[in-house]
């Protein structure tokens, strides 16, 4: 399994597009056990122009959102299925504890606490310049697309 997969590749596996693909390019894949994805978030994201104007932070959900996403690749990548998709089942333990802002790049990590054949449960952190400004556990299965 390739350790890198560029927007191109990504955009074969997940259904999102702009404004809500929240995963630029994966920079990092350990087998099945874990995966880091890059988000570079600019002054042109949709959501900057209401939350909040003076003050443009990305939004706690927008983030959570990029974890499910980078945790999905792995899941898809893994599973070796064709004609699905990750959907979100849970989300837990979720901490926000620094403001993501336009110019930041997030490193979004992904670690496996359990993984079955259509489900996986993950701890996500995302960091931005080594610090740690959000995280939380989340749980996906996989389903058919368009179910």
């Amino acid at each position: 399994m390739s350790t890198t997969i560029e927007i191109d590749e990504i955009m074969k596996l997940l259904p999102h597009r702009y404004p809500m693909l929240l995963v630029d390019r994966i920079v990092e894949i350990e087998g099945t056990s874990r995966i880091v994805g890059i988000k570079c978030v600019t002054a042109n994201e949709p959501f900057f122009a209401g939350h909040f104007p003076n003050y443009p932070i990305m939004p706690g959900v927008l983030q959570i959102e990029a974890m499910a996403q980078t945790g999905g690749i792995l899941l898809l990548k893994v599973s070796g299925k064709s004609n699905v998709l990750p959907y979100l089942m849970t989300v837990d333990k979720v901490r926000f504890r620094r403001a993501i802002r336009p110019g930041d790049v997030m490193r979004i990590e992904i670690t496996v606490l359990n993984l079955r054949s259509n489900a996986v449960k993950f701890q996500g952190r995302i960091f931005v310049d080594g610090v740690l400004a959000s995280e939380a556990e989340i749980t996906c299965m996989i389903g058919e697309r368009g179910v």
